[in-house]
């Protein structure tokens, strides 16, 4: 396969974590990737870029001057995967006791800069394409049956509400768009005491969005390509 063959995915999120994790297993499976950290910190990822197909941008999702910034770096460029993995959680305590700042927050960067990422960005992906949001099982209202991290499961449920949205306004769109629910997953946002590690949900991850590829359409979904409930 030739560079110009390879597909090219945008991780966006990718310093650590879950984007990290899908960076690496993009590059292993020969794909061309596009990753953004947040700040300057990109050791981990420069660390995985050993045959050189491994670009770096800097982007803070919540400013919406370097969104638009990154789209003119990237023009002329063609996205087989845009991906926003981007987001964040705060202590969990009923929402009543959240401050207002804690909740804008959250909020901004977990539903609304995602979905300003997808708006600035998606006519880079081709009609072939796919554009996927990293969402969770805790977005889902119809799952949520015991509580608990309120602001967190609001926000990936107005993540998910937006989405939506944006299929409904592009219900002739051909490309894939696609909410993914990772599991339960140990990094410093799912902590210590999560059920999967990384090596666990990843790979299912990526395998989930290579079997939509071209369909079309979209689907909440979670790593092993089974159905989350809205």
């Amino acid at each position: 396969m030739t560079d110009s063959d390879q597909p090219i995915a945008l991780i966006v999120g990718a310093s650590k974590g879950l984007g990290l994790a899908m960076v690496a297993e993009f590059l292993r499976r020969d794909w061309r990737v596009i990753a953004t950290v947040r700040g300057e910190n990109r050791t981990a990822l420069e660390q995985l870029d050993a045959r050189r197909r491994l670009e770096i941008e800097v982007l803070d999702v919540t400013v919406p001057d370097q969104i638009v910034a990154l789209r003119d770096r990237l023009d002329g460029r063609r996205l087989d995967l845009l991906f926003v993995n981007a987001g964040v959680a705060h202590d969990d305590v009923p929402v009543a006791e959240v401050s207002t700042e804690s909740f804008v927050d959250v909020m901004v960067t977990n539903a609304l800069s995602p979905l300003r990422v997808v708006e600035t960005l998606e006519d880079l992906v081709p009609e072939s394409g796919t554009i996927g949001v990293m969402s969770s099982r805790q977005g889902s209202v119809s799952l949520n049956t015991r509580g608990g991290h309120e602001v967190y499961r609001a926000s990936k449920s107005a993540l998910n509400q937006l989405f939506r949205s944006y299929a409904a306004r592009h219900a002739d769109d051909p490309r894939t768009l696609l909410l993914i629910n990772p599991g339960h997953v140990q990094t410093e946002l799912g902590g210590k005491g999560a059920t999967l590690t990384v090596d666990d949900s990843i790979p299912g991850v990526v395998d989930t969005i290579d079997a939509h590829a071209g369909e079309g359409g979209l689907q909440f979904l979670d790593y092993q390509n089974a159905v989350v409930p809205w």
